[in-house]
């Protein structure tokens, strides 16, 4: 069995006391807000969800038939006016929204939760992590893919040196979405920050930089494929790490045949592994960590372990099979709560995903341009300059 691999944080700089739970105040009740964040807040002891920020009616009567003790709010304005009522914000809106609230949150002395991409450019996520440490905040980013069930995994492996050196990294987030489901993440305006870019890639793009450092250069190609669609639905992006790892990242809507979640190949093994995590999935069918006593929560079937092994095909038997650790993302709002009271750190910091999104803006570039953009600051190991 492989041992559980660290997440990088940052230490708060100043902590809260212990008590009563930390009132949580949630803007926005769509998918992100009712599958994601209410489960997993109201799911998380020491946090206790308290007021629902939302004007939509069906979405009040659904949020108060899962959590009747819910107090509302027609608009995050009333949140400021009564922000001493309240230990934290989470965002959950439309991504146009997140750095104006996110603003307005610190700005009113809380701390703030922020749905990713926490911003459309990196100027903006370094500019909130610089108010937020102003006012001795924390200012964390929801990356629940940190958690999942492979990532987990792979962590480990590649923690554990069981790969030996990892030359290359190979990731796909895949579905096949031949229709367009309609709405602002498939809207071709800029403000919006729409497409699967910034969407799945926010995902892909920060677990190759938790696993491999930051980026030296970026290529990309980026297409929309679907008639109709305004936004990218196609997108590759290749990332060579400043110390020498390279990965291929792919995140698409029109994929009629899946391919592996991850394929890394290192010096000694390589790691394959087939499917989603379970928890997404769990989520949007109502489940709820801990709900059930004895029920394991993120666990999957034997048959979908990923295989490790070299010279041969996983799909031909080869390797060994590794069981997957479960998927946790009730461990990233706990995370939370123990930096809020100052006895952990903040799970992902506004700089890690300032990181993410400089890799993001130069993929759009290189896709626009037809370029491989070198970022700033960092060279291929191979090009280090002697000492």
């Amino acid at each position: 069995m492989v041992a559980d691999a660290p997440f990088p944080g940052s230490p708060l700089p100043d902590a809260r006391p212990g008590g009563a739970p930390l009132r949580v105040a949630l803007v926005g009740y769509g998918l992100a807000g009712s599958v994601f964040h209410a489960p997993l807040i109201a799911a998380t002891e020491g946090l206790a969800l308290d007021t629902v920020v939302t004007a939509n009616e069906e979405r009040r009567a659904e949020a108060r038939a899962a959590y009747p003790d819910l107090r509302f709010a027609a608009s995050p304005d009333e949140l400021w006016e009564r922000a001493d009522e309240l230990d934290l914000i989470v965002i959950a809106s439309p991504n146009k929204t997140h750095v104006s609230l996110a603003t307005a949150a610190l700005t009113a002395g809380l701390p703030v939760v922020v749905d990713k991409p926490i911003a459309g450019t990196a100027a903006e996520a370094r500019e909130l992590a610089a108010l937020a440490e102003e006012r001795g905040l924390l200012l964390s980013v929801f990356q629940n893919r940190r958690w999942d069930n492979d990532f987990r995994t792979l962590a480990a492996l590649v923690a554990g040196g069981e790969l030996g050196e990892v030359q290359r990294f190979e990731s796909r987030f895949e579905r096949w979405r031949p229709q367009l489901k309609g709405g602002w993440r498939e809207s071709g305006d800029p403000e919006e920050i729409g497409g699967l870019l910034y969407d799945l890639g926010s995902h892909v793009v920060d677990q190759a930089l938790v696993l491999f450092g930051p980026a030296a250069s970026v290529y990309a190609e980026s297409d929309v494929r679907r008639p109709g669609a305004a936004a990218d639905d196609d997108t590759f992006i290749a990332i060579t790490h400043a110390g020498g790892v390279r990965s291929h990242l792919y995140v698409s809507a029109t994929t009629a045949q899946l391919g592996p979640r991850f394929r890394v190949l290192g010096s000694t093994a390589g790691y394959v592994k087939y499917g989603l995590d379970p928890q997404e999935a769990a989520l949007r069918e109502g489940k709820r960590p801990g709900a059930t006593e004895g029920e394991p929560w993120g666990e999957e079937v034997e048959a979908l372990w990923g295989r490790i092994g070299s010279g041969e095909s996983p799909l031909t038997g080869g390797g060994t099979p590794v069981r997957t650790l479960p998927g946790a993302y009730p461990a990233y709002y706990a995370a939370v709560t123990a930096a809020l009271r100052g006895t952990g750190e903040n799970p992902v910091t506004a700089l890690q995903a300032a990181a993410a999104l400089d890799v993001l803006e130069a993929a759009r570039r290189s896709a626009r341009e037809g370029v491989t953009v070198t970022l700033p600051g960092h060279l291929p190991h191979e090009e280090q300059p002697a000492p």
